[in-house]
């Protein structure tokens, strides 16, 4: 799957729990529009909500440098 790492990282996620994205706004706490957003890649997120987000799957963002 290409894309955006972190938005193909939510939607696998949200797939393999069985969820829809109505499903993951609402026991997230974030807005539908939310998570459409990101995971169709959408560049003009909030990193609060991103965090947000990806705490829900116990999961948080590395950074690394490029070589």
């Amino acid at each position: 799957m290409k894309g955006n790492p972190i938005a193909v990282y939510v939607k696998a996620s949200r797939k393999k729990m069985g969820m829809t994205q109505r499903d993951l706004a609402d026991f997230s706490g974030l807005s539908l529009h939310f998570i459409q957003n990101l995971e169709q890649g959408k560049e003009s997120l909030r990193l609060d909500k991103v965090n947000e987000l990806l705490n829900f799957f116990n999961a948080e963002i590395t950074v690394r440098e490029r070589k």
